[in-house]
């Protein structure tokens, strides 16, 4: 089993069609052909369904798909990590889901870049769950989680807790007074995914099954200059948006008749690994 041969695995299965595959990846339909041919006697298994024009993949092809992406990035990630040895003494792999990075991470990315010249980091943002996996492949450091890990050799603190805040354009609440659960459902409301969270599956409660929001994005900082234009309402972690709540950019909303849950944020890794050396900005000279 060759890189070559998964790349063009992960490509077919995209594209769904030999001579299409072969001409994006400029090279002949045979190659395709007998790349894919290769694979399937290796694994055992039939990978494509072939139809007269396109192929699918099969139930185990798309078992298959997940770990030749997996093994695709285990393998960019040595090499890029034995070059980083080369210029830099430590290199820090960390995770974070969107909502964290703003408040939590970058604060302490900024300070290990400030205080010293010897580390590198390299930030991936996703979702709890894929980042989670990252870190069980040892692609990752640390993760910054809205889910918990239970699993034996790995350490799971809480990072944080904080709290949803209900905001909207400065001057543009139209419940001074606060918004009942029932009037929840007919503001102009703009959905941040907080994913797996309590405070998500909350959120995700109180709008009806299928309920089209104005905007549904899963970045909360996306979500910032549409509430300060005064486009609508959304809940986002309170820390978040508490500089530009004190500065007057943003305007929180009363809840009246409910409240809302708590967020918290994990800090997952290896109990072999020295988290401290990043968090208290502790490095090798």
């Amino acid at each position: 089993m060759n890189t070559e041969e998964l790349k063009t695995f992960i490509f077919l299965s995209k594209v769904k069609n030999f001579t299409l595959a072969a001409e994006q990846l400029f090279i002949a339909q045979s190659t395709v052909t007998n790349r894919i041919s290769e694979l399937e006697k290796e694994v055992g298994k039939r990978l494509f369904s072939r139809g007269s024009k396109t192929v699918t993949l099969t139930e185990a092809g798309e078992i298959f798909l997940r770990y030749a992406e997996r093994i695709l990035e285990l393998q960019d990630s040595s090499i890029e990590e034995m070059n980083a040895l080369t210029s830099h003494s430590r290199k820090f792999y960390i995770g974070a889901i969107n909502a964290t990075y703003e408040v939590y991470v970058k604060p302490l990315v900024d300070r290990c870049l400030n205080g010293n010249s010897v580390t590198s980091i390299k930030v991936m943002l996703g979702h709890s769950l894929d980042l989670i996996q990252q870190l069980q492949d040892n692609m990752l450091d640390m993760v910054f989680s809205a889910v918990p890990l239970k699993r034996q050799g790995y350490a799971c603190d809480i990072f944080d807790v904080d709290r949803v805040a209900l905001v909207c354009g400065k001057g543009k609440n139209e419940y001074p007074e606060g918004v009942t659960k029932s009037q929840l459902c007919k503001i102009p409301y703009l959905m941040c995914d907080l994913t797996l969270s309590e405070a998500g599956m909350f959120i995700r409660s109180l709008f009806p099954k299928n309920h089209v929001f104005r905007l549904d994005v899963d970045n909360s900082s996306k979500l910032l200059p549409y509430l300060e234009n005064g486009l609508g309402y959304s809940f986002l972690p309170y820390k978040l948006v508490k500089d530009k709540l004190e500065n007057g950019d943003l305007e929180e909303v009363k809840l009246k008749d409910f409240t809302a849950p708590k967020i918290t944020t994990y800090l997952i890794y290896r109990q072999s690994y020295d988290v401290r050396r990043f968090l208290d900005n502790t490095f090798d000279k």
